[in-house]
């Protein structure tokens, strides 16, 4: 039987490693699915969603509002920020008000973090594009006056000396009541309803594969945990492999609606989205 080809993005992250680690070690029957994966940083993944080059690929949920004609979001695979998220960070406390006369390095502007960033600081700030992991020793040099940080940085970044200026998953929280949805995973369109049902099931399937060999999919993902022992990568993990990533809920599909709506009235995504999930 000639097996068709599902080419997966995700980033080199520990909790991406851990969801997708059934897939990649066929521990799951795919049928005549085969899978193969491409690890790259997520504003990377964002971009190359745009060109649609990717059957099925982890996006930012801000880059989703430009990526409703070519892919629709899957319901498992989400990395929800429940009461944390991404953080801004500096080598000295400041008022989050000074932060619109800082120079900020961000990792990306199609990232949630950025458009999370837009929405406190509507009235602007200077950035720069900074590949997210060299944002902490970016600041740390004092290269940039403040970091927008993503994925393990928000473990790890008072190791460098630095100080949480503002948790942008707890402000939202504060001002909205609903998490704030950092990432999802998409599938293109163009698939169709039957193969797109079973790429579906499948990630659902191998989500709960890792959670229920916890310490077999934390084996796998520790390659990819950037200056964490195996105790913090599991925290790490815990906070962005849960509940969340096996399905939204209705809950966590009403924060996707309300932040892109944030976005769209605060002039940040262009278009009103009509968000489409996989049923």
């Amino acid at each position: 039987m000639s097996q068709r080809l599902i080419t997966v993005g995700h980033s080199p992250d520990p909790d991406d490693a851990f969801m997708f680690y059934a897939l990649a070690h066929d521990k799951l029957d795919t049928g005549d699915l085969r899978f193969r994966h491409e690890l790259q940083d997520i504003e990377t993944l964002n971009r190359r969603a745009l060109r649609g080059e990717l059957e099925v690929t982890a996006v930012s949920i801000h880059a989703y509002a430009h990526l409703l004609d070519r892919y629709a979001l899957l319901p498992s695979g989400c990395s929800m920020g429940d009461r944390y998220g991404p953080m801004v960070v500096a080598r000295r406390p400041m008022a989050i008000a000074k932060l619109g006369s800082a120079r900020i390095a961000v990792p990306g502007t199609l990232t949630t973090a950025f458009l999370t960033l837009r929405l406190l600081l509507p009235q602007g700030f200077t950035y720069e594009v900074v590949p997210f992991d060299k944002i902490l020793s970016a600041v740390a040099e004092e290269h940039f006056d403040a970091g927008l940080i993503i994925h393990e940085g928000q473990l790890t970044f008072q190791n460098q000396g630095l100080h949480l200026i503002v948790d942008l998953g707890v402000w939202w929280q504060e001002r909205t009541g609903l998490p704030l949805p950092l990432g999802g995973n998409v599938v293109r369109r163009d698939l169709g309803p039957a193969t797109i049902k079973d790429i579906s099931r499948l990630l659902k399937e191998s989500i709960r594969y890792s959670l229920a060999h916890r310490d077999d999919a934390l084996n796998y993902a520790l390659q990819y945990a950037r200056d964490m022992d195996r105790k913090l990568a599991d925290q790490f993990v815990g906070m962005y492999v849960n509940d969340w990533t096996l399905d939204y809920g209705p809950r966590g599909r009403e924060a996707v609606r309300r932040l892109l709506e944030e976005g769209h009235r605060a002039g940040v995504i262009p278009s009103p989205v009509a968000v489409d999930f996989v049923d």
